[in-house]
């Protein structure tokens, strides 16, 4: 089994809510649909979600360098031979979306040729999982509107508060209404996206130690080195590294210059191989994981719940696998479902993705 032949298709699906936090906000999904073919007739599919504010990629620097880079350095390689392909698209410095979602293709692959689903060739711990839902800014009536429908409707008891704001009174305040809304039940912890100060958050931490906050992610800069470890050296609750964290070597420097205290996994960053590495490193240190989410589209989640599941460390806690939910459509011909809370895995060999192909020529942009 040989790959022949690596496509790299941009789309674009409108978010009916669009998502707002401290670096920047996001009202359409510009993504990269991912596909490796080989010479036996399998595709491999992922999903490439760019994050210019973040990791510097956008649409186009996904689709022109798996186009001119790394399709012609892998044409001709095995699927088996992933430390090989990995190797190659190591001589290219930063994008890591668009070598995640050759990474995670590969992997549909092995599972397609194998009969068997990735999730149980990744370990195979459990089937589902809980699942977390994101809240972006917006008026504090309206946080809590929204973290409600998603209780009612689909039974979710673990929201992501994003917070970041300067002043930080608006956040504190959202977060007070959200745990009297929710109730003591509820699991509530937040994500700055770098937009405090190290004091900010000392201050914002203090004034919300009585609300039971399960995390803390990413409220200032990780370049505010000395900042940030005083801040977590006094943080009443574990300190997520997320996008300071983003492959082992960052892990190790964040966890050891104490700057963080957990670690968020995100498939889209770093596929499946890399995240393992990442879950054992955390497993080896002792250090608790989430999954974590790039505004994923459907396939990006489906990926995140295969990789999630598929461990105990990583399914310990509820998964962000929900910010689909604000798009208006996607490529999927059979939609996720969110139901009592969880969502499962798919059944059937590799990853279970499924392409609409009217849904796929109504959103791609490269025609």
């Amino acid at each position: 089994m040989k790959i022949v032949r690596v496509e790299a298709i941009p789309f674009g699906i409108p978010y009916a809510k669009p998502l707002k936090f401290a670096s920047g906000e996001v009202h359409t999904a510009d993504h990269v649909l991912v596909r490796v073919h080989t010479d036996d007739g399998l595709t491999g599919t992922a999903e490439a979600p760019p994050r210019p504010y973040t990791y510097g990629e956008t649409q186009e620097s996904v689709v022109a360098v798996i186009d001119r880079i790394f399709a012609p350095q892998i044409l001709g390689l095995s699927p088996l031979e992933r430390e090989q392909v990995h190797a190659r698209l190591e001589r290219t410095v930063g994008n890591p979306a668009a070598k995640a979602a050759v990474d995670m293709a590969l992997w549909d692959l092995l599972g397609q040729s194998a009969g068997l689903p990735v999730n149980g060739l990744l370990g195979g711990y459990t089937d589902r999982m809980r699942v977390s839902h994101m809240v972006g800014f917006a008026p504090a009536e309206q946080m809590v509107a929204e973290a409600e429908r998603i209780r009612d409707t689909y039974g979710i008891t673990t929201f992501k508060v994003k917070v970041g704001r300067r002043p930080y009174g608006d956040d504190v305040a959202a977060c007070r209404a959200l745990r009297a809304a929710l109730g003591p039940e509820a699991e509530l912890y937040i994500d700055g996206n770098r937009g405090w100060t190290a004091s900010d958050s000392a201050r914002a931490l203090r004034e919300m130690a009585d609300l039971g906050l399960t995390f803390a992610e990413e409220l200032c800069p990780a370049d505010d080195v000395l900042g940030r470890r005083w801040l977590v050296s006094q943080s009443p609750v574990p300190f997520i590294a997320d996008e300071s964290a983003t492959r082992a070597g960052e892990v190790t420097r964040e966890l050891l210059g104490g700057s963080a205290t957990a670690i968020s996994i995100k498939t889209a960053r770093t596929g499946f191989t890399a995240s393992q590495r990442v879950l054992h490193e955390c497993e080896g240190l002792g250090v608790e994981v989430v999954m974590g989410n790039q505004i994923d589209g459907q396939i990006g989640t489906l990926c995140s719940v295969a990789f999630g599941a598929a461990h105990r460390s990583s399914a310990g806690h509820a998964g962000e696998l929900s910010n689909f939910l604000d798009m208006t459509d996607d490529l999927l011909a059979e939609p996720l479902t969110i139901t009592d809370g969880t969502l499962r895995v798919r059944e059937g060999a590799g990853l279970g993705i499924e392409i609409d192909p009217d849904k796929l020529a109504r959103y791609r942009q490269d025609r």
